[in-house]
């Protein structure tokens, strides 16, 4: 796409959804970061249905360390590598304790020095929690991004950096949100729903569905 044509788009996703967040709940910062590490390779639905069992027994890193690796596990267990994830969720908590007064600091290094936390990750809680202008690229974004035309790239920081480079500034703030809903729910993996996307005339894919 050209620059022109990216800026047209997402005025209109803008139109469409002003105000896009996070379809994962919670109530904090720390439960943001615990429910972002626990949606690796798991829904946000099945993610949703984990941590308010979760969340309504330990909903603080205080709370989660008493609670202990086990019994988180079992609050867990119905998302995929959840004793992995148990585990990160106890050593992440353990750490925002030990070196950041249980607060979740707002830095990517030290986001991403804690149990369980990749680039992703850290830019899905900078973006949602702080504001920052970040990029978190999963795998609808991904597709997107290389489908459209929008920032194609082999990998996902190569199309991490070209969206950063190409969306408008006055975009950026809720790119990520906008384009992980697009993904999601219209551009789909297998049969795009491309007769009701609002970016079909703009978009570079060639075989279009009706």
């Amino acid at each position: 796409m050209r620059l022109a044509e990216i800026a047209e788009a997402f005025r209109r996703l803008a139109t469409a959804n002003p105000h896009p967040t996070t379809e994962l709940e919670y109530a904090s910062p720390y439960q943001l970061l615990v429910a972002v590490v626990l949606s690796a390779q798991a829904t946000d639905k099945g993610v949703n249905l984990a941590t308010r069992r979760l969340f309504a027994l330990a909903p603080t890193p205080e709370a989660m360390v008493s609670l202990g690796e086990d019994a988180i596990a079992e609050q867990i267990k119905t998302i995929g590598l959840f004793r992995n994830k148990a585990r990160n969720t106890l050593l992440l908590s353990q750490q925002l304790l030990e070196r950041h007064g249980g607060e979740v600091p707002h830095d990517r290094a030290a986001l991403e020095a804690l149990p369980g936390v990749g680039r992703k990750t850290a830019n899905v809680v900078l973006n949602t929690v702080f504001g920052d202008p970040t990029m978190a690229v999963d795998t609808h974004i991904f597709r997107l991004a290389n489908r459209t035309g929008l920032a194609p790239g082999k990998d996902v920081l190569e199309v991490e950096k070209r969206l950063l480079r190409r969306i408008p500034k006055a975009y950026l703030r809720d790119a990520h949100h906008w384009l992980i809903l697009h993904g999601r729910y219209v551009c789909v993996a297998r049969t795009p729903k491309c007769g009701e996307c609002l970016l079909r005339d703009l978009c570079r894919f060639p075989d279009k569905t009706a």
